[in-house]
């Protein structure tokens, strides 16, 4: 996978991937949608470190905080 970020962003639409954020924690979900800012959306989405029962079932992260995402 190489070319423009948000072509990258395209191409890995409806997979799972890891999103690091400026924290330090990392969310874990399936990546539903993203804008040209970068902002995606995580459908569910698990927190690392979290148990089951503390899934959501969207998360929005805007990209200012993001730091990388990861298929």
């Amino acid at each position: 996978m190489t070319g423009r970020p948000l072509d990258v962003l395209e191409e890995t639409l409806d997979t799972p991937v890891t999103v690091h954020l400026k924290d330090g924690t990392a969310h874990f979900g399936v990546l539903a949608g993203y804008d040209q800012h970068m902002n995606v959306v995580l459908d569910p989405t698990e927190l690392e470190g979290s148990t089951d029962d503390e899934v959501e079932d969207t998360t929005i992260i805007r990209g200012d905080n993001v730091v990388s995402i990861n298929v």
